[in-house]
């Protein structure tokens, strides 16, 4: 009698701290919801009460997006500064490869990019999911200012070939339309050092892309550095 009423306590002990256990996960769980969430709708004051609660900064979405992945989606400043004062991965990849760092220069979103630049802690060589660092789609899409911002950066790898087998001038040059603003960004990787002759999987230089797309002015820049 006495042993089974032990063991009716023993399971009723067991039981108890069980809820309790499951009950603190799904609060934190909860919180960490709470905290992508304030994130995406760029709420402040939420996003302070919960980070000094402890919140984990690396907790993710169905999708693997931290709340400072979802924050750059949204182009979200003020949360994106806060998350990355907090000391939020600025390198945390989601499940498109995707980064901070990455989507942020891909986009255009200079003001996340230079504070994410500004805490030192970028790893330049995460890869998106083509295999290419964040210069290669800010070269292809035009936007001159993340290419300024990134070519500041000592060593970085600006030769860097993607999965394509473009570098970000190839990019540039191929996917760019010639006009003043891919030129300019061409020249911006000239007066950087970027070597022009790297070629494509076909053994295509930049030059030729250049010559074969008739964009004049960069086949100029090209020739004057030693393209071939």
């Amino acid at each position: 009698m006495m042993k089974d009423i032990a063991m009716i306590f023993c399971f009723t002990i067991f039981s108890t701290l069980n809820v309790c256990g499951q009950k603190s996960i799904n609060t934190n769980n909860k919180m960490e919801m709470e905290l992508i969430k304030a994130a995406k709708n760029n709420e402040i004051e939420k996003l302070q009460n919960l980070l000094k609660k402890g919140v984990d900064l690396e907790a993710t979405d169905t999708n693997k997006r931290t709340a400072l992945m979802v924050a750059t989606y949204e182009n979200n400043l003020e949360a994106s500064k806060l998350l990355i004062k907090f000391g939020a991965s600025v390198n945390a990849q989601d499940d498109r490869l995707e980064t901070p760092l990455l989507h942020a220069g891909a986009l255009g979103y200079i003001k996340i990019l230079k504070a994410i630049l500004k805490t030192g802690r970028a790893d330049h060589m995460v890869l998106n999911r083509y295999g290419g660092t964040a210069l290669i789609p800010a070269c292809e899409r035009g936007h001159t200012e993340v290419v300024k911002e990134l070519l500041k950066i000592e060593d970085y790898p600006i030769d860097h070939i993607n999965n394509l087998t473009w570098t970000a001038l190839m990019e540039a040059i191929v996917l760019g339309d010639g006009g003043e603003i891919h030129t300019h960004i061409v020249q911006l990787l000239v007066e950087a050092d970027c070597d022009v002759n790297i070629p494509d999987k076909n053994g295509i230089t930049p030059l030729q892309h250049a010559k074969k797309s008739d964009y004049k002015s960069i086949v100029t820049i090209l020739e004057k550095a030693g393209a071939y």
